[in-house]
């Protein structure tokens, strides 16, 4: 079927298909990507930008504009009855974990339109108007139809991804489960503009029936509204916001000056049976749909692009074997069957009836979270999860090893230096050799010989309190996972691991 230099090609331009196609177009990957839709997006949709994205877009070039144009998010806010019960602040939270240490809010379509742009400049546009009629695959490739209004087109491509979301074509096309339920709930969403303006920080409204958040969206001043539809208005027809509009005022606290948008959704909780089948992938919301508990959704979709793009890179580069992609769903799936149970609980302790979800929404989070955020171990530990830098892989075929505090398949810790920090190689997106402090004469040697780029670092107060051992190696991914750490440089263990993988680093091809 496909020819060696035909393109991957990717359904769907959301973010997790725009990443997927950037990460590859920035690999020297040739890349198509179709979606059925006129544009990017006319809705803010999802929102929050965490640590981890930005850090994935760092190694792009792209986090400082990104941080521009959105806003950070500050303190957070839980009422009561229609009083403040407590705050909390969400500013720096992660300080010294990340070079990212907060959460942005950056609306989905001006992120889409963002990242567009980036694409663009990439070498590689959109194809809009174009959907995924059909496929077919064999074990040389992957025939997909393609229709443009009316006009259908057979596009031959060596993998075919699909980020075409919940209804994704390609999951339906393979055939895949989707195993999971929906709650019962029906919630609003608004982006509006308020009145008064409340600033940057986040509030969360919480009753004995009721959930309502108000949360920045735009530098312009739009707000987000989120809430549950009240139970006398469900099931009306052609719902419109000012339907909502007196109890979402009364709950919140707030009036509304102006509607941008409004809608009405129920909340899914799925994770596909698989994520890959021959040469068909799944991400995003394709793969996995969860409550909006943590912001989590279009983060981990981008999460799913990053992991996917650098390892289809390498082996259609022949740095790799096929067998490297065998890796991607057991990563990637173990972490959204993870997400969609741990954002399932804290949804349903958030909306659930009865006593217990009305006593911990009531009293046990007004009273207790500002006590434990006042320790800092919580803080970290709440950034740590919500950010997604906690994201490991130690089950993952390609994970070995630990040195200090840090293991095969952990994220790379940050490590800032005033001689700089050791994320700056990263945007190399190669496979890399990191030594904090002295690196001896074999490793640097076997590095050499494998054509292995090596960092040598400084193991300073930042290196120590990230858990970096001093004098190890961390052999580095492309995508800032450590694959195999050494903690006496091992002569010998670097090719070892290489051949074991079917593996050539980029500067020995």
């Amino acid at each position: 079927m496909a020819s060696t230099d035909s393109p991957i090609l990717v359904a769907g331009a959301g973010p997790t298909g725009l990443v997927l196609a950037l990460r590859l177009a920035r690999h020297g990957v040739p890349v198509r990507i179709i979606d059925r839709r006129e544009g990017p997006g006319e809705a803010s949709r999802a929102l929050v930008v965490h640590a981890r994205t930005l850090e994935f877009y760092q190694q792009l070039g792209l986090a400082d504009a990104v941080v521009a144009r959105g806003i950070r998010m500050g303190a957070v806010h839980l009422r009561e009855g229609g009083a403040e019960a407590a705050a909390v602040s969400f500013a720096d939270l992660g300080e010294g974990i990340s070079p990212f240490p907060f959460m942005l809010c950056f609306a989905q379509d001006d992120h889409e339109r963002f990242l567009v742009a980036a694409l663009a400049e990439a070498g590689v546009r959109v194809e809009w108007n174009t959907e995924l009629a059909g496929f077919t695959q064999d074990d040389e490739g992957v025939a997909a139809v393609l229709d443009r209004g009316g006009v259908r087109e057979t596009c031959e491509t060596p993998y075919l991804c699909g980020c075409d979301g919940a209804r994704s074509r390609v999951r339906q096309g393979l055939g895949l489960d989707f195993p999971g339920g929906t709650y019962a709930q029906i919630f609003y969403v608004a982006d509006v503009r308020l009145a008064e303006q409340p600033g940057d920080d986040v509030f969360v409204n919480l009753g004995a029936d009721a959930l309502g958040l108000v949360m920045p969206v735009r530098s312009s001043g739009m707000h987000r509204l989120i809430g549950i539809v009240p139970p006398p208005l469900v099931g009306r027809e052609n719902l419109a916001f000012a339907d909502v509009q007196p109890s979402a005022e009364a709950l919140l606290g707030l009036r509304v000056a102006q509607v941008n948008w409004f809608s009405t959704y129920h909340v899914h909780h799925r994770v596909a049976a698989r994520f890959r089948a021959g040469r068909c992938f799944i991400a995003g919301d394709a793969g996995h749909i969860h409550s909006p508990a943590g912001g989590q959704g279009m983060n981990t979709g981008i999460g799913d692009a990053v992991n996917l793009a650098w390892k289809l890179a390498v082996v259609r580069q022949g740095l790799a074997t096929p067998a490297l992609l065998d890796s991607y769903e057991p990563e990637r799936i173990a972490f959204a069957r993870q997400l969609v149970a741990s954002t399932d609980r804290a949804f349903q302790a958030v909306v659930g009836k009865g006593l217990r979800h009305q006593v911990l929404r009531t009293w046990l989070l007004p009273h207790l979270m500002p006590l434990l955020w006042g320790f800092r171990v919580t803080r970290r530990m709440m950034f740590e999860i919500v950010s997604q830098v906690r994201i490991a892989y130690p089950d993952s075929p390609l994970s070995e090893g630990r040195a200090g505090e840090v293991r095969g398949g952990d994220r790379l810790p940050w490590a800032p230096a005033p001689e700089g920090d050791n994320f700056a190689p990263l945007q190399a997106l190669a496979w890399q050799l990191h030594v904090y402090g002295r690196a001896r004469h074999g490793l640097t040697a076997e590095a050499a010989d494998l054509g292995l780029p090596l960092h040598v670092l400084p193991h300073g107060p930042a290196a120590e309190a990230a858990g970096l051992s001093r004098d190890a190696a961390y052999l580095v991914r492309p995508d800032g996972h450590v694959a195999l750490a050494l903690p006496d440089q091992e002569a010998g263990l670097l090719g070892s691991y290489a051949d074991r993988h079917g593996l050539r680093f980029a500067a020995a091809a």
